[in-house]
């Protein structure tokens, strides 16, 4: 449900991201339900607008040159904890996504932006910016009644009623036996009770599965987790009303009253969604390699050719060398000669072990290594993994890189799956023939890469461009791919800090450029 415009005109939201589209979309979007809009194109301007008209939530790119949108959270949790952040992510991000709300980013939301999830995460970090406020208010009007000290303030009744109400963690305290003395509304929510939910009855141990209770306490009573009677950031499970188990973190700390076990105190945060996004992430890794062994699975047939006609040349000339030494002694031409068909079978060997090497290294899985990249290694080692499959479509390949294009910070199996996906494409789009141009240049002041591979095919639909990069969105004909290609290219180039875009050149067919940032923030 999309927020109510009227209850929004007091709140100021800034927008940070490099791309001015984006911030164009958002803008727009969040202008039309009433929220008062700030602008910056990076973190550094973002930061600067925080200290001089602070907004009261920030909406911020994780990738962006210079200061990312990790260093932004965190410099805006230092300096005004205040202010709520939700954090924008692409394709793969989403280990980044669960270091933002480990942070305590309020909530993110992913690109493409669907508007509903937008509003979701706005709505969210409108109730906790607005239950924080309420809680410094009722502080400093206590301060102001000439509160005499910190145990005035904790022995407050409503004090202590916000204070843990409105907690974002689930807070439970009970006595030296177990039972439960407080349970605020969110551990209630966690664990799917209602708020009339009588709870007198209940002990500590009635919210763990059988067994794990006692392993709980014997983790308290040890020093492994923050010292002994106290437990820090350990993981646990809790069963919910209807006999769900939820996994869960908690701090937890005994009470006492002198020498005498007073009782205990635990925060709890519920680890669900950090679940799904690991999970998520994990997928979205299977993905990736699926498209590799995709891609890999095209690959072969012509890596079968390129590999036979070295090896049939090899074996021709071996026996042209078994035939000379079967004459006798070798003698000065014909020792040349044998020396000149051994250099050829080494010559071929080499050609041979070379693209069983690349192929074997784009198969791996490996983690993500950014490492510097040379462009012309790159290219060419794309080029030599596709260059029979064009010969065998009849597709000449025009190739132009710039000589002094600097090295840049990447993945290098990750950009080769990129540039072997869009050559792949290309040669799909000219079944009968065709050219291909793969070009690579500086662009702006040096600091950027552009990668371009153009073919001369049919190109594309104007009403298919702006899905291309969708998950799972084709334009090919059934039982010829699901889709995922272009997405996964699109996942990878926004990992590196980088933009992709796609266009039909006039008379040419579809062109793609893949840009680059010549950094080591990526």
């Amino acid at each position: 449900m999309a927020p109510n415009p009227e209850q929004n005109t007091e709140w100021l939201i800034l927008v940070i991201d490099d791309e001015e589209d984006i911030r164009d979309i958002l803008r727009m979007v969040l202008e039309d339900v009433g929220f008062r809009v700030a602008m910056a194109a990076d973190g550094e301007a973002g930061l600067g607008r925080c200290k001089t008209d602070p907004p009261h939530i920030v909406i911020t790119d994780i990738r962006m040159p210079g200061i990312d949108g990790i260093e932004v959270l965190e410099r805006i949790k230092s300096r005004y904890p205040e202010i709520e952040v939700i954090v924008i992510t692409a394709f793969s991000d989403m280990d980044v996504a669960i270091r933002a709300l480990q942070l305590d980013a309020s909530d993110f939301i992913t690109k493409p932006i669907n508007e509903a999830a937008l509003h979701v995460a706005l709505n969210r970090a409108k109730e906790r910016y607005t239950a924080k406020k309420e809680i410094r208010e009722y502080t400093a009007l206590l301060e102001q009644q000439n509160a005499q000290t910190l145990q005035e303030l904790i022995d407050s009744h409503a004090f202590r009623d916000k204070l843990i109400e409105y907690s974002m963690d689930g807070i439970l305290g009970c006595d030296e036996g177990g039972r439960i003395i407080i349970i605020n509304q969110s551990l209630q929510r966690m664990l799917g009770y209602g708020p009339q939910t009588a709870f007198d009855k209940l002990t500590l141990a009635d919210f763990f599965p059988s067994g794990s209770y006692q392993t709980f306490l014997n983790a308290l009573d040890s020093s492994a987790y923050g010292g002994k009677n106290r437990l820090f950031l350990y993981e646990t499970q809790l069963v919910t009303k209807t006999n769900d188990l939820v996994p869960m973190q908690v701090s937890a700390t005994r009470l006492f009253d002198g020498d005498k076990d007073a009782g205990l105190v635990c925060f709890f945060q519920d680890l669900r969604e950090m679940r799904r996004l690991e999970q998520e992430l994990a997928d979205q890794g299977r993905i990736l390699h699926q498209d590799k062994m995709m891609s890999l699975g095209r690959l072969a047939a012509s890596i079968v050719h390129e590999i036979n006609n070295p090896l049939a040349g090899m074996l021709n000339y071996m026996r042209l060398m078994k035939r000379t030494l079967e004459r006798g002694p070798l003698s000065g031409e014909a020792q040349k000669q044998f020396q000149e068909y051994l250099a050829l079978v080494e010559s071929e060997t080499y050609r041979c072990s070379k693209i069983i090497s690349s192929l074997l290294s784009f198969s791996r899985t490996s983690e993500t290594v950014f490492e510097h990249v040379d462009i012309h290694d790159l290219l060419n080692r794309c080029l030599l993994m596709s260059r029979h499959k064009l010969e065998l479509q009849h597709i000449a390949c025009n190739t132009s890189i710039e000589y002094e294009i600097p090295k840049f910070y990447g993945d290098f199996n990750q950009l080769q799956q990129c540039v072997i996906n869009l050559i792949f494409n290309a040669a799909d789009a000219m079944p009968e023939g065709g050219k291909l141009w793969l070009s690579a240049k500086k662009a702006g002041t040096g600091d950027r890469v552009l990668i371009e591979v153009r073919d001369s095919g049919p190109g594309i639909p104007e009403s298919d461009l702006p899905r291309l990069f969708e998950p799972f969105f084709s334009t090919k004909a059934d039982g010829y791919g699901v889709g995922l290609g272009l997405s996964t290219v699109y996942g990878i180039v926004k990992l590196h800090g980088g933009n992709i875009t796609a266009s039909n050149a006039p008379g040419q067919g579809a062109c793609f450029v893949i840009e680059l940032p010549v950094s080591e923030n990526h």
